[in-house]
């Protein structure tokens, strides 16, 4: 299991997989920073390309984090 903090604020999810510590990570993320993904919201194609560069972060993080 591994545990990590969002990376706007210090709230942590766990997660065994990438994809389950998204799912705990998204109702945390999409009350406490809306106004991010708003300032995101605009052409699909811009928003798709930034959403890929945010996935692959997250999973470049998540796969460096160490197993608790």
């Amino acid at each position: 299991m591994k545990t990590m903090k969002c990376d706007l604020c210090d709230h942590t999810a766990q997660g065994e997989t990438f994809e389950e510590w998204m799912n705990a990570l998204k109702p945390h993320y999409m009350t406490a920073h809306a106004d991010v993904m708003a300032q995101h919201a605009g052409n699909p194609e811009e928003m798709k390309a930034k959403m890929g560069a945010w996935m692959k972060e997250n999973q470049e993080r998540f796969n460096a984090a160490i197993t608790t």
